[in-house]
């Protein structure tokens, strides 16, 4: 049993390590900007690696236009292709953090708490 607890203090080392690891990341994240367009380029957005909103332009020949509808569908269009492209940035960061954490010794502690 004093092995186990050793294992689970050695696990929260990592996790804390981990949580560190996890702010670095979110704080490089932040700094990325990947774009998403619509209409030919008419609306572009721009997107962080958190898949916050931070700018988006209009042609303005799209407000002479006087298509609401058309407008707002393509905001919505490049939003979303910038967020696609921002979450495979996150999910390959997210990738590269998990594998590098030695996730060995949870198998044992698991066992243990749950028999």
């Amino acid at each position: 049993m004093f092995g186990k607890m050793l294992e689970l203090g050695s696990l929260m080392k990592q996790a804390r390590e981990f949580g560190g690891r996890v702010q670095e990341m979110n704080d490089k994240l932040k700094d990325i900007r990947v774009e998403g367009n619509a209409g030919g380029g008419l609306v572009t957005v721009h997107v962080n690696g958190l898949q916050e909103l931070v700018s988006c332009k209009i042609d303005p020949c799209l407000f002479q236009q006087g298509d609401a509808e058309l407008l707002e569908e393509l905001i919505v269009t490049a939003a979303n292709d910038a967020i696609e492209e921002a979450r495979s940035r996150q999910a390959e960061s997210m990738q590269s953090l998990a594998g590098n954490m030695d996730m060995s010794s949870l198998t044992g502690i698991l066992e243990t708490f749950t028999k």
